[in-house]
């Protein structure tokens, strides 16, 4: 919940679920499945909304707060009582019995993480908590961090299967392995994206959230929303549903890259070459554009293209064009001599084609380079990743006033979880 900041609460051990119902029936439901998920069935307390701010005025708030608002005259004014006494970080499961899309929007937007329509299903309840645990897998890293600048690139496909997203995954896990940088994943193809997948990763309702409601962007939502991959990966993706368009005129995909711009060191944006034409303005950060491509006459034609507009769109970025796929063996639909030749300028890294490395990363749920320690194939991505990561480190030549200026996702102003990050310097 986004309340005040109370110091003296810090050292307090938290219980990890507590739960505050208005009948008997709610407090069955819950009990069962509190008991399969580990926590004491005695944390279900009777009283609902507004016993749970009498007692958390007094005693620390858990990590997970179910509370039912069925005898509430005024939900989002008591949700609001309800955040003065939590502590931040506290996740927030409301129940009741109004069926209202507005009052749901309202009471997310005022901090809760869901809203559960009574009588609830045992699944309905399982998902809601499992969908607040993962809030705690979060990346959640100290201030004293490195102070290293941020760096962001966009991994674009010349064509519909190049294998930009497979590229994308690799490179965003190798940044936290191998550069040892918080990374964000950010996959910008809504309905069809990969990464979550390619992480062995659900991908959560984040990024359709922001999407929907651009104003809830800040830096509690990043936190909520994200899904924690490793200590310094985490990923924003969807899959929504097909016959569900996604409307947006691309503000909160910018709000979104500034916000993970101030909560990690490194941003990979997975970024569908239609965006290009759609969204221009995604790319005006990027400071390193990965193209992705396979040798072929198509997409030699799509290279120059992307090339052209990244040359009048974004002349601040470095472009790396990283062939995909080529064969070890026999021939490729157009040489590497050629197709240099056809988009007048170098191919910077050759990813080889490996069949049983992309086989095992897709059984064991891992990115391809996990999966290919010690291969061509790893050893490729190994170097595309040491040239993005020295390019974010030459982003320390910015202002020293730009170095010193950091800013905080909401709950580390407030003194709970913290995320740092490094403010980009504006241009004048």
């Amino acid at each position: 919940m986004n309340a005040p900041w109370s110091p003296s609460r810090t050292g307090t051990m938290r219980e990890p679920f507590t739960a505050f119902v208005c009948d008997d029936m709610t407090a069955d439901s819950l009990r069962p499945v509190a008991v399969e998920l580990g926590w004491a069935a005695d944390k279900i307390n009777k009283g609902g909304l507004r016993n749970a701010v009498q007692t958390l005025s007094v005693s620390a708030s858990p990590q997970i707060l179910f509370v039912d608002l069925s005898e509430s005259g005024d939900p989002l004014n008591d949700i609001n009582a309800l955040a003065e006494v939590c502590e931040p970080g506290t996740v927030v499961i409301a129940a009741g019995q109004v069926n209202d899309v507005r009052l749901f929007r309202d009471l997310v937007a005022s901090g809760i993480q869901d809203y559960l329509l009574k009588p609830f299903s045992p699944d309905q309840l399982r998902d809601a908590f499992a969908n607040a645990q993962a809030v705690f897998n979060a990346p959640r890293n100290s201030e004293a961090a490195s102070e290293r600048p941020h760096m962001m690139a966009a991994v674009i496909g010349a064509r519909g299967g190049a294998g930009a997203s497979t590229i994308a995954t690799s490179v965003a896990w190798m940044m936290g392995d191998r550069a040892s940088r918080s990374t964000a994943l950010l996959d910008l193809d809504v309905h069809f994206g990969t990464g979550a997948l390619a992480l062995d990763l659900e991908p959560g309702r984040g990024l359709t959230d922001a999407i929907e409601n651009p104003s809830r962007i800040d830096g509690l939502f990043i936190e909520r929303a994200m899904v924690k991959a490793n200590d310094k990966l985490a990923i924003l993706s969807a899959e929504a549903p097909i016959n569900q368009p996604m409307l947006t005129d691309g503000a909160a995909f910018y709000q979104l890259q500034e916000e993970m711009r101030t909560a990690f060191e490194t941003t990979v944006i997975d970024l569908p070459r239609g965006m290009l034409v759609q969204h221009p303005h995604l790319m005006q950060d990027v400071q390193v554009t990965v193209i992705v491509t396979e040798l072929t006459l198509a997409s030699a034609r799509d290279v120059i293209r992307i090339l052209s507009w990244l040359k009048s769109n974004a002349p601040q970025s470095q472009v790396v064009v990283v062939a995909n796929r080529v064969p070890t063996t026999g021939p490729s639909e157009i040489t590497r001599k050629d197709f240099e030749a056809s988009i007048e300028r170098k191919v910077d890294y050759v990813i080889p084609a490996d069949a049983k490395v992309v086989t095992q990363a897709a059984k064991l749920g891992k990115t391809v380079a996990e999966a290919g320690k010690g291969t061509k194939v790893g050893t490729a991505l190994g170097e595309l990743v040491d040239r993005l990561a020295s390019a974010g480190d030459e982003g320390a030549t910015a202002p020293e006033d730009s170095k010193k200026a950091s800013n905080q996702s909401l709950l580390g102003k407030l003194g709970g979880f913290k995320m740092p990050g490094k403010a980009k310097a504006k241009a004048a």
